[in-house]
């Protein structure tokens, strides 16, 4: 089975988020900033962002990688480079980059390389894409004191990479990708709390 555009859309407004209710592809109303989590298969994670207060918009895609307008198949041989990337709009004013950042610790298992459970290969890997030096800071610092409360509990390095988004292209997934379990609810989805609590770094 095929689905088109009008799929993730609300009828009657093309390229609108099925939950949001806002556009796809911006614009976004001001303020707002951007950030990208990798974290496994993006289904869960999308849903677990749009989710929370203060997120505007989400979308599923791929990133990281060097291999122009990659498809799903393309990816999912592991030879672009690229990992399953949720790009995060969110509104500065009623959330932070700390608080999404303590989602997105507190919701995978950061320690596992190219895999995230049973998901296998470096698109699975967990990664996170700035656009600001604010989020760049607390990245590093969440990564440093996370990776602290892990060791302590005996878990291995966490393998998560911090990157400028501006270093490589988001290319959007296919539709059929986007929002996917608001289209289907009981898909598959490995996300949820991994019983570590992960404070929200503040500058």
């Amino acid at each position: 089975m095929s689905f088109g555009f009008e799929d993730i859309c609300e009828p009657g407004l093309p390229g609108i988020h099925p939950v949001l209710k806002t556009p796809i592809e911006g614009p976004w109303r001001e303020p707002y900033e951007v950030i990208y989590f990798a974290m496994g298969c993006f289904w869960g994670v999308e849903r677990i962002f749009w989710q929370q207060p203060g997120v505007l918009n989400t979308a599923v895609g791929y990133f990281g990688g060097d291999w122009p307008a990659p498809t799903y198949e393309e990816v999912c041989t592991g030879q672009t480079g690229h990992a399953e990337t949720v790009r995060v709009v969110y509104d500065p004013s009623v959330t932070s980059a700390g608080e999404l950042l303590k989602v997105f610790w507190e919701n995978h298992d950061p320690t596992q390389g190219d895999r995230q459970g049973n998901d296998r290969g470096p698109q699975y890997r967990s990664l996170i894409a700035v656009t600001t030096d604010e989020q760049r800071t607390l990245a590093e610092k969440s990564r440093e004191t996370f990776g602290a409360t892990l060791s302590d509990a005996g878990r291995g390095p966490i393998t998560t990479s911090i990157m400028d988004a501006a270093d490589s292209d988001f290319w959007l997934a296919e539709n059929y990708h986007q929002a996917y379990l608001f289209k289907h609810p009981n898909g598959y989805c490995n996300h949820g709390f991994k019983g570590f609590v992960c404070e929200a770094p503040q500058l």
